[in-house]
Order: C-alpha cells, then sequence, then structure tokens
C-alpha cells in the first residue's frame, strides 16, 4: 500500500484538493522498469506471497521476488513502466495484478517473472493505492479522490466505478487506501477520515460507515472469524465485531502510524508501521505487544513466512533481521 508521513500526507491532501491542475502532465511517456542492482536498496511498499513465493513492488517500477522466504531477491525480469507501484494482489502462485501511480495497473501469469501493461491515465497523475482479486476475473482497484475501478474480464477492461457522495458532502473525493473482502462475500474500503467504504453486494452498490476515527486509516483486514482490524494513523487499531456496527479502539502502545496489518493463519495479528514499529496480538486485535527495531527504519509492508517469521519491507528495500536495511 502506498503511505505518506503524518506531515507529508497533510500536505499532500491539502495539496492535491486546492491544486489537481498541478498533477497534469500530458508529455509523459510510458517506460520500462530498469534491471539493476539498485533495485534491491529501492523503496518498497507493498508485498504479498504469490504461491511460497514473496513479491514486492515499489518505486521505479521496481519488483522484486524471493523463492526462499526473504533470505535473497532477484528483480522481475520484465516490468512495463518505471512509476511507482503502490500495492500487489496474488489469486495463485502464477496469476497476480500490480497498481500504482497514474493510475496503472499490471498484470502476470508467470509469478511476476514479467508483467504487462492493462492500464495507465498518463494525462493525471491520480494514484491506485490498493487491488483486490477475488477470483482470476473479478476485481478491484482503489486510490486517490475516490478514484475505483472494476473488472469483470481479469483486467481485459477496466471500468469507473461512481461511488455515492459521503454523508454531508457534495461529491465522492474521500481517498482509498486498501480494500480487502470480508468474510460474508462482501468488500471492505479503509479510508481517509476515518471512513469505512463497504459493499454486500459483490462490488455493485456501497455504502459509507463512520468509525467515530477522524484521521486516515491505510491499513485493513478481516480474521478468520469476521472481526474486521483497521489501522492508520499515530497508531491507531480499531475493530469491528459487527460488521462495522461499533467500533473499539485497540490499545497498541505507540503512536507510530500503521503502515499494514497482517492476520496469519494461528489467529495471530501482525501489523507493521513507521519508525520500525511491530505490534503483534494474540487476543484477535484487543491488545496488542509493541517491538520496535534498534534502526527505527520505516516498516512499509510485511508478510509471514512460514514459522511465523516476519519478512519486513522499507524506505531502503527488504529489512535484514539484524536491523539493517537492504539485502
Amino acid at each position: 500500500m502506498w503511505f505518506f508521513t503524518d506531515a507529508t500526507f497533510a500536505q499532500a491532501a491539502q495539496g492535491a484538493a486546492s491544486h489537481p491542475a498541478e498533477l497534469v502532465v500530458p508529455s509523459l511517456k510510458i517506460t520500462p522498469a530498469v534491471v539493476g542492482p539498485g533495485a534491491q536498496t529501492s523503496m518498497i511498499l507493498a508485498a504479498t506471497k504469490a504461491g511460497n513465493r514473496i513479491v514486492a513492488v515499489g518505486e521505479h517500477g521496481i519488483i522484486l521476488l524471493s523463492d526462499n522466504d526473504g533470505h535473497a531477491y532477484r528483480q522481475a525480469k520484465s516490468v512495463p513502466i518505471s512509476s511507482t507501484l503502490t500495492s500487489v494482489n496474488f489469486v495463485d502462485a502464477k496469476v497476480g495484478w500490480a497498481v500504482g501511480h497514474w493510475g496503472a495497473i499490471l498484470k502476470t501469469v508467470d509469478g511476476g517473472e514479467t508483467w504487462k501493461l492493462q492500464r495507465s491515465d498518463i494525462k493525471v497523475d491520480q494514484p491506485l493505492f490498493s487491488v483486490y482479486f477475488k477470483n482470476d476475473h473479478e476485481g478491484w482497484a482503489v486510490g486517490l479522490w475516490s478514484l475505483f475501478l472494476a473488472t469483470r474480464d481479469g483486467g481485459a477492461t477496466w471500468n469507473s466505478v461512481t461511488l455515492p457522495n459521503p454523508p454531508g458532502a457534495s461529491k465522492a473525493d474521500r481517498n482509498l487506501f486498501n480494500i480487502f473482502p470480508d468474510r460474508s462475500g462482501g468488500l471492505v474500503i479503509s479510508a481517509e477520515r476515518g471512513t469505512i467504504v463497504r459493499s454486500e453486494d459483490d462490488g455493485e452498490t456501497w455504502s459509507y460507515i463512520d468509525t467515530g476515527y477522524k484521521g486516515s486509516l491505510w491499513a485493513g483486514t478481516v480474521l478468520n472469524d469476521g472481526t474486521w482490524i483497521v489501522g492508520g494513523l499515530r497508531g491507531s487499531i480499531l475493530r469491528s465485531t459487527d460488521q462495522g456496527q461499533s467500533w473499539q479502539t485497540s490499545q497498541t502502545g505507540t503512536k507510530s502510524s500503521i503502515t499494514q496489518i497482517i492476520a496469519g493463519e494461528d489467529g495471530t495479528i501482525t501489523a507493521v508501521g513507521l519508525e520500525g514499529v511491530v505490534l503483534t496480538s494474540r487476543d484477535k486485535g484487543l491488545t496488542f505487544s509493541v517491538a520496535q527495531r534498534p534502526d527505527r527504519e520505516d516498516i512499509t509492508a510485511g508478510v509471514i513466512a512460514p514459522g511465523g517469521k516476519l519478512v519486513a519491507f522499507s524506505m531502503d528495500g527488504p529489512v535484514k533481521s539484524d536491523g539493517a536495511a537492504g539485502e
């Protein structure tokens, strides 16, 4: 997922709202990502599992692959764009999608080795922040100013989704940060201003849920028992056991912003964040124990490897377990 620090988020949001025309760059040309040694120390913003493989995406169109649980990485052989990638999602070991700046959407059918461009809009840099596919043909991508796209044919065509106006607002322009499924067949989006956007009918209609929190919710997941967990600015994590009707604030013990929340198969919840924060919960998100890396490297993404090991990523690439970034 894409994230800002607390200060830069406020600046970027204000600038985007006040001067959207400044982001228009008609002369932009799409160029492939450069394959080179600097990839392994470049900013990574999202990571996931494709079967047993780790796939991580980030700036300059860089996509890193690891087949040994993060001990070593190599760069994808072919990526058609060099703009920042912010999210990645796989439906199986081979088929996956990545999204990012300029509204770019990429697809792979070989586990991330090579990618093809399905969509981009070089007239305006309206980035996509998150992508989720229910299966190999139904998927959704969300981003800045309520940019919302959907496909029913594996991305061969992407259609704009128009959200209803939020309560009290004249237009739908909330930044949509993370889309994920609930356990009842619905879809959930964590957004700015403490907002959750939800569909109960497979993306046909959408409604807004107010969590009572006023900050941005960058990350979210759902547990095996259906509990929703969302988090974001200033170490805030909220949980709902009734599909968003009511919310509890979890005790995190940190003010460092949360960039990703991962639900483990054993019920353990791992949240990572800025300033090297790693949070762990074994009581379905009621409370979290907090640890902080000695180097305080901002953790931007993570995946859970076999044995419960956290494989983390940062502004400087994959994070070594000894506290140093880049591997």
